[in-house]
């Protein structure tokens, strides 16, 4: 799968407001992320072309004609016509199953080289902010030591590899998935490898 972009620093509503663009609780700034881009393209679901179209992962078992606009994701009716996913529910453990809702079926997904899964924490799913490599990861101390924590669980013990696999991150087939709480604002992230 292609890389989805740089994490934006300090996503909120940003870049929604100056496009006009619908606001994602959970993906603020989709542009930036490269989940949504500039398109002349129409929607397979409403059939209109309004100037952007979503260029990330959907799961349906059915077959689907093109890209989809922000306005049928985020109103639900791309997942609903479609009997779809913009994300799986992997990793979305403890949420309520409205947040569930909200994450698979109306919040643009995310392209990664792994299957992508969304972060949770403070029982709520986090909002992605875009990939990190390692030196716009440093610039987010609180989520390079949730990192670095999860990677120890993971087995990598040896501190001399640890660090030069974090430290070589976005430096061939390994990138940094970057996430905020929509709660506490406490930084996370997860690694994607090819």
């Amino acid at each position: 799968m292609g890389s989805p972009g740089r994490a934006r620093e300090g996503a909120e509503a940003g870049a929604t407001a100056e496009t006009g663009l619908p606001y994602f609780r959970y993906h603020p700034d989709p542009v930036a992320t490269g989940s949504v881009r500039a398109s002349t393209r129409a929607c397979a679901c409403c059939g209109r072309a309004r100037g952007w179209i979503y260029t990330a992962t959907f799961y349906s078992a059915q077959e689907i004609d093109g890209p989809f606009c922000p306005w049928c994701i985020a109103d639900g009716s791309a997942a609903d016509r479609f009997t779809g996913e913009f994300t799986d529910s992997y990793g979305l453990d403890g949420v309520s199953r409205a947040v569930l809702h909200e994450v698979t079926r109306r919040t643009p997904g995310f392209s990664a080289w792994q299957d992508p899964h969304w972060l949770v924490h403070c029982r709520d799913a986090a909002a992605f902010l875009g990939e990190a490599d390692y030196p716009q990861l440093a610039r987010h101390p609180e989520a390079l030591a949730a990192l670095r924590s999860t990677l120890r669980l993971d087995g990598r013990h040896d501190e001399n590899q640890l660090e030069h696999f974090l430290t070589h991150l976005g430096q061939g087939s390994t990138i940094a998935l970057l996430f905020r709480c929509t709660v506490c604002a406490t930084e996370l992230a997860y690694a994607d490898a090819s």
